[in-house]
Formats: structure tokens, sequence, C-alpha cells
């Protein structure tokens, strides 16, 4: 479309073709070629999100009507970053803020974030979660916050039950709270949060045990069943979710069985003190429920239990990973559960060919099943699987070593909706399973790692059919090399986050296929032997989003191509994952790589976004230069893992500097 016709459009209709532009790739694109469409974005959008600090006052200028801040990525934010914002930003930028997302910005203080909360009359969400340094002064400041909703502690390590008081006394209208790993709140925080916020919808309190539990009386520093009483009498409570609180029993449970009327989620996986006889008064007591998890709590599950199951007519989730389980639990399920849509077994023991035929029977409306480590899965179970839920959307079946191409071949025809499959550690997938897959054409993410039997053949026929894929795991696949990482290149120009560590047969000319995939942000690449900075240099140069990445043991890449990382790669922070229902983060990995005391400065200091480092075994790399590149990036990493045989070598004046900067330095 031209420059001119978009000139006679009108602005709703400039709106109109703005809301179709889906990626920011595509925005990017049209902004840059349509200054009316820039115009109209500038006037339209209301939510960004920063990746370098530098441009969050050009930003501020430009949009204007911004509901959503999103400062998650800017390591460097503080109380003078702050200050500057509030007072050099476009006038009135904070008036129609309504969430703003501070996680992981351990360098503000409680001073600038009240001067933030203040600024904003409208705000109704704050996440500050991971801000390990946050106390009670900083909860304080949140309190504020009249108008909040929603607030994400997460990780607030130096919060009490003070802080928490102030919360709930300031924040009374809060639907949403998440207090997971605050270690310092106990039943006494909690009990007042419930007398003052009448109108919490969720609640997450998992993990709520304090770091010196083993000195001190379990009753001042843990969550017990006192806080169930506590949370029972919360009328409006849909959500609660209190995972690995290991002092919550039975009787806890059985205070919830007369309260929370409108519950209908319930978490207590790794409650070590819950039992079936505890779940039965929770269930019995809320016929209405639609998910539960339980999983690493019970070692089996009783027959009154599955017996109590029956009467749940909505319930449409279940994890019960790690626990033992029946051919008549899954069959109780599949005969009275009908609107089960996901199912999480992994790691259950007992589940067998029988039981799953018995499940699917009467569960064919399954989008997400969790199969992973049952191993006396057989291909009947999962053709069966394909063959009555069409639906299925995710199926994770890792360490399912007796799957063949044979099932595969009835997921590729069958499943053609599915968008996630992990087939980790599957021996028997091969060239001719990738075939029938590639009839997924849907596939967004797929894990392949340690499949030993693929090759090129059959990743080539992944990547010509199923050209959604965003994320792809190849972990230790041997056979895979440059042909087909340039089928990769040429048919998945989606792909976001790559796995490709100790395919030793990938060099240099795979890496510059690899270079042609402008979406890729996160890229694994451990142990490629055969890579050396030429590789890097031609992914450093193209993939500009590259925003994750790990080289260990990529001993071939030295100085020039670090070079070219620390000049091209700005966008480089830290590998986000995702495991066990919760994000976390891995550090920048450049163990065993040879780097210089100079190379290495550089990448420290030019990286501006760089938060999570792993610097061992640099062996061309002095004490003087360790130094160096640590003064580097003072104030902006937030942690750093060095070889323990520096610890008394570097200097006490840089270690107390980082620790005064709120960053934490392990020892390897």
């Amino acid at each position: 479309m031209s420059e001119s016709l978009l000139c006679v459009l009108t602005e709703d209709l400039l709106v109109r073709v703005l809301h179709h532009l889906h990626s920011d790739a595509d925005r990017k694109s049209w902004r840059l070629v349509c200054k009316h469409l820039n115009r109209v974005e500038s006037l339209t959008r209301t939510t960004i999100r920063i990746l370098r600090i530098e441009f969050l006052l050009a930003l501020l200028h430009k949009f204007r009507n911004i509901q959503e801040l999103d400062l998650s990525l800017c390591p460097r934010i503080d109380d003078g970053a702050v200050k500057v914002m509030l007072s050099q930003g476009s006038p009135g930028w904070t008036r129609g803020l309504k969430r703003l997302v501070l996680s992981r910005a351990t360098g503000l203080g409680h001073s600038g974030l009240e001067q933030l909360v203040r600024a904003c009359p409208l705000l109704e969400a704050v996440d500050v979660s991971h801000c390990w340094g946050f106390g009670d002064r900083e909860a304080a400041a949140i309190s504020c916050g009249t108008r909040l909703r929603e607030v994400n502690m997460d990780k607030c390590l130096g919060v009490t039950d003070i802080g928490l008081a102030r919360i709930a006394v300031g924040c009374s209208r809060l639907e949403r709270l998440s207090l997971k790993w605050c270690f310092e709140i106990s039943d006494l925080g909690v009990d007042l949060l419930c007398k003052k916020c009448f109108y919490l919808k969720v609640l997450d309190v998992s993990y709520l045990k304090s770091r010196s539990s083993i000195l001190a009386t379990p009753e001042s520093v843990e969550v017990t069943s006192k806080s169930l009483r506590s949370i029972a009498s919360l009328l409006n409570l849909e959500v609660l979710v209190m995972v690995g609180c290991s002092l919550v029993d039975d009787v806890g449970l059985r205070y919830l069985e007369n309260g929370c009327p409108l519950l209908k989620t319930i978490d207590v996986s790794r409650c070590n003190c819950i039992s079936s006889s505890g779940l039965i008064s929770l269930v019995s007591g809320h016929v209405d429920l639609v998910q539960i998890a339980a999983g690493y709590c019970l070692s089996e599950l009783s027959g009154p239990l599955v017996h109590c199951l029956k009467n749940l007519e909505q319930l449409s989730v279940i994890r019960i990973d790690g626990v033992q389980v029946s051919d008549f639990f899954l069959q109780t399920i599949g005969k009275n559960c009908k609107f089960i849509v996901e199912l999480g077994l992994s790691k259950c023991i007992g589940v067998t060919n029988m039981g799953i035929l018995h499940l699917v029977s009467g569960c064919g409306s399954l989008k997400i099943l969790d199969l992973t480590c049952c191993r006396s899965i057989t291909d009947a179970a999962i053709s069966t699987i394909a063959d009555t839920c069409p639906d299925l959307v995710c199926l994770r079946l890792e360490s399912c070593d007796m799957v063949t191409e044979n099932c595969i071949y009835h997921l590729g025809s069958s499943c053609l909706l599915l968008e996630e499959l992990d087939l980790t550690d599957c021996s028997g997938i091969n060239d001719i399973a990738l075939k029938y897959l590639s009839g997924c054409s849907e596939l967004v993410r797929l894990k392949l790692g340690l499949c030993t039997n693929i090759s090129n053949i059959g990743l080539s026929q992944i990547a010509y059919n199923c050209r959604k894929m965003a994320e792809l795991d190849l972990y230790r696949c041997v056979y895979i090399g440059d042909d087909g990482l340039a089928a990769l290149a040429s048919g998945c120009k989606k792909l976001m986050k790559l796995n490709v560590s100790y395919c030793n047969r990938i060099t240099d000319k795979g890496m510059e296929y690899l270079s042609h995939l402008g979406e890729l942000s996160e890229l694994e690449m451990r142990g490629l032997s055969n890579v050396t900075s030429i590789g890097i240099k031609a992914v450093a140069l193209s993939c500009k989003r590259l925003a994750d990445l790990d080289l260990k043991h990529c001993e071939k890449i030295d100085d020039s191509g670090f070079w070219a990382l620390a000049f091209y790669s700005q966008n480089l922070r830290q590998k986000t994952c995702y495991a066990g229902n919760t994000w976390f983060l891995q550090p920048i990995n450049l163990s065993n790589c040879n780097v210089s005391d100079v190379v290495l400065c550089l990448m420290m200091g030019n990286l501006k976004r760089l938060q999570d480092a792993k610097l061992v075994h640099l062996f061309k790399v002095t004490v003087k230069g360790m130094e160096l590149a640590l003064r580097a990036c003072c104030g902006r990493i937030k942690k750093v893992k060095l070889h323990s045989s520096l610890r008394f070598l570097i200097s006490s004046e840089i270690l107390d500097t980082f620790q005064a900067q709120g960053c934490k330095v392990r020892w390897d």
C-alpha cells in the first residue's frame, strides 16, 4: 500500500489497519514508511515495554496515552531515573496509567517507588516481583495506591507482616495479590489481610516460610493451617494458590470446607502434610470447583477421594503430578468429569494404556495432557488419544521411550490443532516420525532434545510444513547439522527460541543460515566445537533481537566473536525459561570460553541490558581483567557467578560495592 493511498484514509480506518498488524516487526516497518500510521499509533498505543532505559523519555513524549508501562527489562531504573521520568516526561503521561510493571527493578528504592505510585491516580496494578531487596518501606510506598486492585510481590524477601499490614489497610480494594516466596510473612499478616481486603478474588501464598525457620519457632515464621482459617472468611475468593506450604495440613483444608463459597481453583501442590482426607473435606464443600492441583503432596489417591471427585461435574483442570494413580481413577474421571480440558499426570506411577483408554473414552474435549515420564505408555495409548481428542493443543511425552513413529502418524493426521509437543528423550522418534508430525501445521513449540535418531531429513519436513514454529529444542540431536539449519532458516521465519547445544555437526555455515532468522531472540548453543568467531559474528550482525545466549564450551570462539557480540548484540540480557508452570531466569553463560581481559571488559560494559552473567573457567582472563569487567557493569548487573578461586583475589572494595548496589555474587 503506497503512502499516497494511506493519506486519504480516515483516522479510524488507520487504527483498524494498526490492529491487524500483530507483530512489533510489522508495526515498525509500517511506521518507517508511513508517517500517518506513525502519528496514529502515537495517539492510540496504550502499552509500552521499555527495552533500553536511554530511550525512556523519548517514548514517554511520543506515547502520551499509555495505560501500561513495563520497565522489567531496565535493570538500571532507580530513584533518580524515576525523578527524571516524572519531571521531564511529557506532561500528564502518568494520569491514565493503570498498570505498572517493575519486576526485577532491584535498584529502585522506597522513595522513587512512592513518587511513581502517587503520580498515577488511576493505578490499578503494580508488579514488583523479584525485587528481592524490597521490604516494609517499599510495601508502605505501594500502599499509597489506594485504587490498586492487583499487586504482585513475589520474592520481595524483606516484606514482613508489618509491610503486608500497610498494604492491607491502604489498598482495601485489592482483588489479586501474590506473595510467593515472601519468606517473612506469617499467619498474623495473612489474618490481617483477610480482615481488611474483603474483595480478594485471587491469592497466592506459596512458599511462605522463613529462611531462618530452622532456628525459629514455626508459629512465628511460617504460614500454617491457622492462615486457612482466616482465608476461609474471604467470601469473594475464587483462586487460592499455596504451593509448598509445608505446615498446612488437613485441619487447614477443613477450615476451607465451609468457607470461600465462590472458590473455583485450588493449588496445594508440594504441601507435604496434606492427605486424601483433607482434600475430601475441601472437595465436599466446593462441588463447583473448576481446577484442582495437588502434585507431589499425596503418595496415592485413595478410593474415597476418587469417589468424591465424581461430584465435580464442572471440573476442567486436574494436575496431580507425582501421585500414584490407578486405572480406576482414570476411568472415574473419564466417566464423570466430561468437561476436563487439562490433565497433568507428570511422573505419576500407575498410568497404563488401559487407564488412558478409559480416560479418553469420556474426555474427548481434552486440550492439554501431560504424560511426562509415564514410561509404561505405548503407541496404543497415544494413538487412541489422537483419534479421540481432535482438539488437543498440547501433549507432553518426555521420556515416554516406548513411543514410536506409529503413534505419531495418528497425531499428524488427527490432531491438526496441536501447538505444543514434547518428545524429549523419546528414543523411538526418527525421521519417519517427523515426516508424519509435519502434518500438524499449527505447531508452535516442539521439543526433540535427546532424540538421537533424527537427522536433517526429518527436520526439513518439520521446517517446510510447520511454518508457525516459534520454539524448537534440538538438544544433543547429534545428527542435526548445517543442512537442517538451512531448512529452518528457509521455512521457520517466525522462530524465536532455538536450542542446538551439543549438535556438533553444526559449523559456521549453519550459523550463517541462522543469521537469516530475524525474529530469533534466544539461542542456546553449548558445546558447538566446530563453530568459530566467524559463525557467531554472522549471528550478531543479523539477529538484532537476540537477547538470550548460551556459549558455554564453545571453545573456538575467540575475542573477535565476542567483540562482535559486544557491539552488535546490544539487547543481550539473560535467558528466560519455563518449567513446572513457573518462569525463571538463567544467566548469559560465557563459561569455558576463550575470551581475553580486554574483550570481556568491553562486553560487560557495552551490553547495557545485561542483568545476569556466569563467568566461570575463563582461562585467558586475569584477576585484573575480571575486576575491570566487574567495574564496567557495576550498577547494572544483578547477579554474577564467579569461580571460587577468585573469592579472596578480587578486591573487597569491588565486592562491597556490588553488594551495596544490590548485586548477588555467587561462587562456583
